[in-house]
Order: C-alpha cells, then structure tokens, then sequence
C-alpha cells in the first residue's frame, strides 16, 4: 500500500502571512490544497500531515480522513517526520511517501513515476532531484566519480566545492517503512543549524548497504516552492500558464491570456472563447461555443452550450444554453437561467429560477422568485423579498408583462399573460390576463414652486 507523510509545519517568515506557510495560496487554493491533491491522485490510500505553526488552522482545513501529528518545537525535517512515527509503525509494512506541503506544483504522474524507480530498483530510500541553475539555498546531491549516491548536502553546511554542485534535493522521498523506521532512530542534529534533517537518512542507509536511489525530474518546475510573495506570485504565473495551455490545446480559445485565471478543475468545451480579465474557479463547466468575458468571474458554475456571459459574476448557479448576460450583471447562489434567457446591464439575480425566453434588460433585482417563460422586466422591476425578519418568494407566470419601476412585494404572485402598470407597487396576487393598477393619480399643484421657492437662491 501507498501512505504519505506531508510535512506542513513552517510559519513561513518570508511571507509576512498571518496563516502558515503552506496555507498561502495560489490561483485561489491553499498550497497544501494541490499537494495533497496529488497524493491522493498518485493512489496514496493514508495520509499524515505534519502541522506546527498555527496547526488548528490547518487542521480545521483537512478532510477527516486525513491524520495528523503536531511538531513542537520544529527542529528540521527529521524532526517533524519523528513526529509522525505512530503513523510510520502503523505503516512499516508498506512504502511511504514524504513530501513538503508548500509545493503546489507536484503532480501525481511524477510521484508515480519515482515510485515506479523506487520498486523497479528495490530501493530502501529514492529521493527525487533536478538539475537547476540557481544553486543557492538547495540540498546538493553528492556523488562519486561513478555517479553512486554518497549524501545530500544542505547548502549552509556545503563547502565552496559542494555549493557548485547543480542536483538539487527537491525535498520529495519514497522510503521502506521499516528502513524509514531505523533512519529515524539514527539521525542525529551535528551541524550547522542543529536541526534533525530527513536527508541524513539517505548516508544512513546507504552505511547500511540498503539500495537507495535518485530519480531526475525531467521538468524542473515540478519541484518549485514558494519562500516568499514574489516567489508565490511566480508559481501563480506557471500553474495559470500551464492550465490555459492545456485548454487551449484542448480547443478552447483565448486570444490573449492577460488576467485571465482558471482553476485546476475547471472544464471547457471546445470553441468557447474566454476573453481577458476572467477568473473561473471551483468545480465549473463551461459547454461549447461560448464567449466567457471580458472581465467575468465565475465560480462553482454550471453553463450551457453558446452562452454569453460579458461583465459578469456568477457563483453557485446554472445557465441553459443560449443564454446571455451582461455586461455588469451579477448572477448570484442557487440561481439558474434556462435556455434563452436574455439578462442585460445592472440586473441582479439570486436563489431565483428564470423560465426560457424571459427577458430583464436592465436596472432589475430578481430575488428568491420563481419566474416563467417569455415574461419581460421593464427597467427598475424588484421583488422585494425581504420584510426585515424573513426573505418570502414571489411567483409569476408565463408571458407577463412587468411595467417599468414595478415593485412586487414578496409574498405575491402574477398570473399568466398579466399585466402591471408602470410605477405600480403590487401587494396583492394578479390574476392571469388581468392588468394591475396600484399608483396614487397625479395631482398637478399649480403655482406651487412660485409660492414655495423650495429651489436655493430662488428670488
């Protein structure tokens, strides 16, 4: 059986975060979020997450599922692994993966592919590496003339000599649990730093005769970590490209990627254009033929095929094909629009059904209200749904005709084929094909701003 250990107990200084290090977040989710994605991905069936600073805040993030230990102080990676050696008993049996929480970019197909050369090769340790060439700060890869495996290095302990060395420690291992047992037994805190470091399991092991190994990371970038703000806005800038890629690939079109951000679980048909500015997050389909944007953001959302969505916000809710919306509109949670559906500028919907064919073109609230078919919002229609204690649903029918400036005052309902009158604040349900009245008659006052002088300055 495939376990993990994930190490995520780091405050994280450099990030000036009031959460921990790996609770940073990049395109919207928690580093630790796309780490443990990929784990479990890779068909690792138990979890551990090592926690530290803060660990209520990560632990409160976790599915139940997953177990903890808590390191206290935080003496180096050693350190935190010996904190979960109730998990490695429990787990010795089996082949156990430890990686770091902060790197988002690891996949499931390059842990597999470690682990396949872990087993391949009987390996009792594998750590996984890169070339790179920027040598500051990394754990250096020793080997002899014959490339065999002697020790990693950990930069601050490194002579001039091993600080030139390019084979990067990219912090990510597959061990044997019962080899990981006795590396854990024997790792001592001689050096600079008098830290318990995991890589000393590797010259451990290997002083034992144990098989150990070193796989090289064709793609370097699947070992990035962020120390920091910059180095986190960097890994945002490859997952957003690498993500947009893959959907452009796929035959999605975005003619210029500026601003425009999507999730990593995010679908797309093909021939849908998304336009710059637009954020697409959550567990979001979008069908064919669409045009997403300029600057819409959607989360959670479910949108039919030839949809058009310009200026738009819309979380948690579904819109039919052919559909339009925008711009400026906002689409709000348990909502959805059926097919043809035309909502224009200044509208807002929310936890409302729109029947097929409605149309709201402009400066419109439509909230907690069940709509019909083909029914028209003049300009300013609310549903005033709210009375101060409780929100209250309105119903109207197919093929109303709501006149401008209408306010429904929730509980009510507008028949099929009704009428209201522009202005008209309606209190009581109307019936089907009747028109409702409900304004005071206008009252001309002559004379009245000469005898008043209500205006300033007015002799």
């Amino acid at each position: 059986m495939k376990c993990a250990i994930i190490l995520a107990g780091g405050k994280g200084t450099r990030m000036k975060s009031a959460a921990p290090k790996v609770m940073c977040e990049v395109l919207f989710q928690p580093m630790l979020h796309y780490v443990i994605r990929a784990v479990k991905e890779a068909g690792c069936e138990k979890i551990c997450v090592v926690t530290g600073y803060k660990h209520e805040i990560v632990e409160a993030y976790l599915d139940e599922e997953i177990e903890t230990a808590y390191q206290n102080p935080q003496l180096g990676t050693g350190h935190a692994v010996m904190m979960a050696k109730d998990f490695v008993e429990k787990h010795k049996k089996d082949e156990i993966l430890i990686l770091n929480g902060d790197g988002p970019m690891m996949n499931a197909e390059t842990i597999n592919q470690v682990y396949e050369y872990h087993m391949a090769n009987q390996n009792s340790i594998t750590l996984t590496s890169a070339l790179v060439e920027d040598t500051n700060g990394i754990g250096h890869i020793k080997r002899d003339e014959n490339g065999t495996l002697l020790r990693i290095v950990e930069h601050k302990d490194a002579t001039e000599e091993e600080k030139l060395i390019n084979e990067s420690n990219a912090g990510m291992y597959w061990f044997n649990g019962e080899d990981l047992l006795y590396a854990l037994a024997n790792i001592t805190n001689n050096n600079a730093q008098n830290e318990y470091y995991l890589t000393d399991s590797l010259e451990i092991l290997i002083n034992q005769g144990k098989n150990a190994g070193a796989y090289i990371c064709e793609n370097s970038e699947v070992i990035l970590g962020a120390n920091d703000r910059v180095q986190l806005n960097g890994l945002n800038t490859i997952m957003r490209r690498n993500i947009n890629t893959a959907h452009m690939i796929n035959g999605v079109d975005i003619p210029s990627t500026d601003g425009v951000m999507i999730g990593m679980d995010v679908k797309i048909g093909k021939e849908t254009t998304i336009l710059p500015n637009t954020i697409i997050l959550g567990n979001t389909v979008i069908g064919e033929r669409c045009t997403i944007g300029p600057n819409t953001y959607i989360k959670d959302g479910i949108v039919g095929n030839d949809v058009v969505l310009d200026n738009v916000k819309l979380t948690d809710s579904e819109i039919e094909d052919g559909t339009d919306c925008g711009p400026f509109v906002q689409v709000r949670a348990g909502s959805k629009l059926c097919k043809g559906v035309h909502i224009g500028n200044f509208v807002e919907v929310k936890n409302s059904t729109v029947g097929e064919g409605t149309k709201s073109a402009h400066l419109t609230y439509i909230g907690d209200s069940d709509v019909g078919k083909n029914v028209n919002f003049g300009c300013g229609t609310v549903t005033v749904n709210y009375d101060g204690k409780n929100k209250n649903r309105c119903k109207i029918g197919d093929n109303a005709f709501l006149g401008c400036n209408t306010n429904l005052i929730a509980p009510v309902e507008v028949g099929d084929f009704a009428f209201t009158a522009a202005g008209s604040t309606i209190t009581d349900s109307v019936p089907d094909n009747a028109l409702a009245i409900a304004r005071a008659r206008q009252v001309n006052k002559e004379d009245w701003v000469t005898e008043k002088k209500p205006y300033k300055n007015m002799k």
